[in-house]
């Protein structure tokens, strides 16, 4: 698979997952994650998302910006690495504004603790296994039958 078929094998994946698991690194250190609908994923791999700004996501992001962000739906995955930022541009945030957005922020785009996430995307680790759940299991009997190594689908690291 060439870089460009993998970025957007990426992309592709997170375009049709819509909520991802945002993970970010507390006071402490500690991972913690939590689901954010994806506003817009660029053909690089960046995401957009909106949050607002009391959020521990926002407090962690701007203590240390390392963000993972992973996405799953049926049998296709992909665990995104990046780095974050806050962006407070109220001209982006009209810009990016939506209907599905104004049901956390029934204000509007003005509203005081609205901000967006900006993930700039380093490397992404995706899997895929095509067939669906069936073909999956089917493999799994193989596997056990024939003792030999589970083996399905496809999976890949790209650079963002």
């Amino acid at each position: 698979m060439t870089e460009e078929q993998g970025i957007s094998k990426v992309t592709d994946i997170i375009n049709d997952s819509k909520i991802g698991m945002l993970t970010t690194i507390n006071a402490e250190g500690a991972l913690v994650s939590r689901p954010l609908a994806v506003q817009e994923v660029k053909d690089d791999g960046d995401m957009w998302f909106f949050t607002g700004l009391g959020t521990s996501q926002v407090a962690h992001v701007r203590q240390d910006p390392r963000v993972n962000v992973s996405f799953g739906k049926n049998t296709e995955w992909v665990s995104v690495a990046g780095t974050a930022e806050v962006v407070t541009d109220r001209e982006k945030i009209r810009e990016m504004w939506n209907q599905v957005v104004e049901a956390w922020f029934p204000e509007g785009p003005d509203t005081p603790e609205v901000c967006l996430l900006h993930v700039d995307s380093d490397s992404a680790e995706y899997w895929t296994s095509p067939g669906g759940t069936a073909a999956t299991v089917l493999q799994w009997v193989k596997s056990k039958v024939t003792n030999s190594r589970f083996s399905v689908g496809e999976s890949g690291t790209v650079d963002l």
